[in-house]
């Protein structure tokens, strides 16, 4: 065997979108494995809004949610996708309805879901390949923002030490359901696992901080700066809704959480005395394509 590329893929039903991310997966003999993405679709269902403020899943998502995924699995039957993945966070968690809705999706479209919990969703995240970015002798603090919770995880070189999910996240934060209680919570965690560490650096993943390192001119692998972060959120901050979509060209579900997505990434790097934020624009997805494949060749 010269070469193998394989095609797996991963689909993440989050609070605030629902993506399908298609990989190659190159296998060469002698070489460690390689994970090329090949294709990634979001699809904007504001799942949170329906299960932090109503408590279940609408009729109306729900419809949508039947028809994206009919479209998901069309198109990973095109690409030649020869396994998934698919997992439901935080909105899902909570929604009264998440277990009839995950088996209404699986008998209209034969699509099966894993609704997962923080400590799950943190864990397949800190398996995301972050080798070359983590340098040993150095603390990072992996902060993964989504719409309705925040994973964080502690690395000591490229050693997980603990990690945690909090029930802070964009879509929360919008329709005022995070009391500030949670932030405490936060702020107590990070300045407990981090307040003795010197130099410590953030390593973010999410759409927004993406979009962020994307609006900020910098190349792939240059970090943001703590600065022009707290300048970038106020600047944000200051301006409406509709500007952000006009003036920035910003999608209409990105226009709004980026604000509260930013006040997180800000929150954390002040309290663990963070200046640099990495973006390596990785997530979820990345890390769910990467537990299944080590799945399959671990039973093969």
């Amino acid at each position: 065997m010269a070469i193998n590329i394989r095609k797996f893929a991963a689909i993440d039903i989050g609070s605030n979108a629902v993506r399908l991310l298609v990989q190659n997966v190159i296998e060469r003999k002698g070489k460690l494995v390689q994970f090329k993405k090949s294709e990634l679709i979001r699809v904007p269902i504001r799942l949170g809004e329906d299960a932090f403020v109503l408590g279940e899943i609408s009729e109306k998502n729900q419809a949508r949610m039947v028809k994206a995924m009919q479209s998901f699995k069309l198109l990973m039957d095109v690409y030649g996708v020869e396994n998934y993945w698919a997992c439901a966070t935080s909105a899902m968690r909570e929604a009264n309805n998440g277990l009839e809705v995950v088996d209404k999706i699986r008998q209209e479209t034969g699509v099966a879901i894993d609704i997962i919990d923080g400590k799950i969703e943190a864990k397949i995240i800190a398996s995301t390949d972050l080798k070359e970015l983590l340098q040993k002798g150095k603390t990072y603090l992996y902060v993964d923002v989504g719409g309705g919770s925040t994973e964080f995880t502690v690395f000591n070189g490229d050693q997980v030490v603990v990690s945690k999910s909090f029930k802070i996240g964009t879509v929360r934060l919008l329709n005022d359901q995070v009391i500030d209680s949670v932030w405490d919570g936060v702020k107590a965690w990070v300045k407990e696992h981090l307040a003795a560490k010197d130099n410590v650096e953030i390593i973010g993943s999410g759409g927004n901080i993406n979009k962020l390192h994307k609006m900020s001119g910098r190349k792939m692998g240059q970090p943001l700066s703590y600065i022009w972060l707290n300048a970038q959120y106020h600047f944000l901050d200051a301006m409406s809704y509709e500007d952000r979509v006009s003036e920035l060209g910003l999608n209409q579900d990105r226009a709004d959480v980026i604000v509260p997505a930013t006040k997180i990434f800000l929150n954390t790097a002040k309290w663990s005395g963070a200046k640099k934020i990495h973006v390596p624009k990785i997530g979820l997805s990345d890390g769910m394509i990467k537990t299944l494949y080590k799945r399959e060749t671990s039973h093969a």
